[in-house]
């Protein structure tokens, strides 16, 4: 399987159920669904597998999936206009992406995986889908994901972690 694979994955969103409800970092991801809600948030997401040392997001490009954590472990890095690197580590249970998901502006880091690990994404277009059709679910995910970019900008060590 290559560094970065989805086709033949069959993830069971109860693995990244229990990531979330599990974790107690600052960055956990308070989403609190009913399964059926759960069941319905994972058909507009996509299940993704990366080894250690891929690159999930390049700091600078203009693109806004947001991914949810379930396995491994992910730094984040930033090089600001000093050339100092500032890092910052997400586990399971916690979101990354959700800086350029609402801002619309470019990635402000780079997160690369830190282990062999599994994620869900979900891309602006199919969220668009789930507040249509799910407005109950994607109302949950914005304030849950805006929780996290909140508590991350008020952590000056995880504001690294705002992608």
């Amino acid at each position: 399987m290559d560094a970065l694979s989805s086709a033949a994955l069959r993830y069971d969103i109860q693995c990244l159920v229990q990531a979330v409800r599990h974790c107690n970092a600052l960055d956990a991801l308070p989403l609190t669904l009913n399964e059926g809600q759960w069941s319905t948030l994972a058909h507009y997401l996509q299940p993704l597998s990366l080894t250690q040392g891929h690159i999930l997001i390049d700091q600078g490009t203009k693109e806004r999936t947001v991914y949810f954590v379930e396995s491994g472990s992910f730094t984040v890095h930033y090089q600001d206009t000093r050339s100092r690197i500032r890092i910052a580590m997400v586990g399971p249970g916690s979101v990354l992406g959700e800086g350029a998901f609402f801002s619309h502006l470019p990635r402000s880091a780079t997160v690369q995986a830190g282990s062999d690990s599994r994620l869900w994404c979900m891309n602006p277009l199919r969220f668009r889908e789930l507040s249509v059709r799910h407005p109950d679910v994607a109302l949950e995910l914005t304030l849950a994901m805006a929780s996290v970019l909140a508590r991350r900008m008020q952590n000056k060590p995880k504001r690294v972690a705002v992608t």
